[in-house]
């Protein structure tokens, strides 16, 4: 496999498929390696051929995430500019609170830190919506160490998710889920009895359960230059999502689609408050109003960031046009209709409702319009490629224990 030599070089923390994704997207547009460090050694990540991975032990410990960092950046310094990004919120919250320390060696191409504390929690990212007069589900903020009513003005059933992820990551209670689906008061209040027991101390929020299956979901991808303008919008309707509990929501298939009134909305809500970088929405519309609710904003790309790739659309040439060439587009929205998945075909045909979406999924197998954001013909390492056909071909087993 030939490299090109760039002025740049990516630098991404993590070892999931967000982590690859990134790589294969830099590889595809300026066939450069990455630079990969996390903190075990990966199936998808320690052998491609594409990366160069970089283990370093420790690196859930913010000092030492630095430490390495600021190693790697001497390293490099004088050579190449170098490009970091977060594959978790994690990551990616530490690099934001380290952007000084960073910033001499390094590109960092998200928000300050005054802006992700602000949107960041869900209950103030509704406050924000809901001045702005954009659409999100009704909720209910319950205060952990406070007394609660519960009453509020929709029905059950009804959703139950942290509003602070990061702090919510580190509690442990019995039955814990990411996301919580209650049809009466005594199941919730059982659930937050526990919660009150963990380390979560912030605010929970209680939501009107929209109905429909997955393929009622929408994620949105957006990037803001550094003046916080919007040039680019890469819409896609989920066709199945994750069943997992630990994983439960993430899209596992997803068709790119255009829909301006939902690109609207969000290009209001990131000029007004300033956004820089890529954002990531989850959105579901409401079939009772006719409405698309939005849920929340992940800081960063979102671990399905490959749809955006995958239909002609490289998300990380945003990036590098914007800090390196200086030399962005106006504005573009994606309008290729492709189909990307991390499931097999059986899977998806077995799961998802019969509709004229689905037939979509059907005439884009035939049509060859599909994306495995792991199998990456240019990456020819066998041992990669394992991994990668075992994760596919294991949806099977997990679709079947828990959908």
């Amino acid at each position: 496999m030939k490299f090109e030599e760039r002025e740049f070089l990516p630098v991404i923390l993590g070892a999931d498929i967000t982590a690859y994704s990134l790589a294969r997207s830099f590889h595809e547009e300026y066939h450069i390696k990455s630079l990969v460090l996390s903190m075990r050694k990966g199936g998808y990540i320690a052998n491609s051929n594409i990366i160069e991975n970089r283990i370093y032990p420790g690196l859930e410990n913010k000092d030492v995430l630095i430490q390495r960092l600021l190693e790697v950046g001497e390293e490099f310094k004088g050579r190449k500019k170098l490009i970091v990004l977060g594959c978790g919120d994690w990551y990616v919250r530490a690099l934001i609170e380290s952007k000084k320390v960073l910033e001499p060696y390094y590109i960092v191409p998200y928000i300050d830190e005054e802006l992700l504390n602000r949107i960041v929690l869900k209950d103030k990212f509704y406050e924000i919506f809901e001045e702005l007069g954009l659409n999100y589900p009704k909720t209910y903020v319950y205060e952990c160490g406070k007394e609660n009513d519960l009453k509020f003005d929709f029905d059950y059933p009804v959703i139950a998710k942290p509003a602070n992820s990061a702090l919510y990551h580190y509690a442990k209670f019995e039955g814990k889920k990411k996301v919580f689906s209650f049809d009466n008061e005594a199941a919730l209040r059982n659930m937050l009895t526990n919660l009150e027991g963990s380390s979560y101390d912030y605010k929970f929020l209680i939501q009107d359960k929209i109905p429909g299956d997955d393929t009622y979901m929408r994620v949105l991808t957006c990037y803001c230059d550094q003046n916080s303008k919007v040039r680019f919008a890469a819409l896609g309707r989920t066709l199945l999502e994750d069943h997992t509990p630990s994983a439960i929501g993430n899209p596992v298939a997803i068709v790119n689609e255009v829909n301006a009134d939902i690109v609207a909305a969000a290009t209001k809500f990131l000029e007004h408050v300033g956004y820089v970088g890529f954002a990531n929405f989850d959105i579901k519309y409401d079939e009772r109003d006719g409405k698309y609710k939005f849920f929340e904003i992940n800081v960063r790309l979102g671990r399905s960031n490959f749809y955006v790739t995958g239909s002609g659309f490289n998300t990380v040439k945003w990036i590098v046009d914007d800090y390196i060439y200086h030399n962005l587009d106006d504005y573009t929205v994606a309008d290729n209709i492709h189909l990307y998945t991390v499931v097999p075909k059986g899977v998806i045909m077995k799961y998802v409702p019969e509709s004229d979406f689905k037939d979509q999924a059907r005439q884009l197998f035939r049509a060859r319009k599909v994306t495995y954001p792991l199998l990456y013909k240019a990456d020819k390492n066998l041992v990669h490629n394992f991994y990668a056909t075992a994760a596919l071909f294991n949806q099977y087993k997990k679709f079947k224990r828990y959908f």
